[in-house]
């Protein structure tokens, strides 16, 4: 079974009022909610699958968002196992005067294929090619087994 999409999927929003704390800056978890929601939609596009999302790591908040901001938010697949696909997510603002992009926040999104009675169910393979796209596979990897286990040390 061969992926149907290997294109990234990229949502542009507007930072309103609403979007923002004290300090007219993009709440984390408003900005958790776009990254998450790219990532999903990536590994359907990649898997034609519904997913769920079962581990974020390794977020990094670099910058923040300000109020009247456009937010990039890019996902792509880096890694598949057999039920499991990771998106590798990177959230920028951009200036509406340029378009210029300047990244805030990227992270590893790690999302389970599902079937109507929310059982695992596999996914087509990715195959990574270019020396990037391997450095992503093995990141992705790493942090995919040292879930793993952890998991297991807390099963234990």
């Amino acid at each position: 079974m061969d992926p149907y999409s290997t294109e990234p999927v990229a949502l542009i929003e507007e930072v309103f009022p609403q979007d923002t704390n004290a300090y007219n800056t993009l709440f984390g978890g408003r900005l958790l909610s776009l990254m998450d929601k790219a990532g999903g939609i990536a590994c359907a596009k990649f898997a034609h699958r519904e997913f769920v999302t079962i581990s974020i790591d390794t977020l990094t908040f670099i910058a923040p968002a300000r109020q009247g901001d456009l937010l990039e938010v890019t996902g792509e697949v880096v890694f598949t196992s057999s039920h499991t696909a990771c998106t590798k997510v990177t959230a920028y603002t951009m200036s509406k005067a340029t378009w210029e992009k300047n990244i805030i926040c990227e992270g590893y999104f790690f999302f389970v294929a599902i079937d109507s009675m929310m059982r695992p169910i596999p996914i087509p393979q990715y195959t990574p090619e270019t020396d990037d796209e391997k450095d992503e596979w093995a990141k992705a990897k790493a942090i995919r087994e040292n879930m793993l286990a952890q998991k297991a040390k807390r099963s234990s």
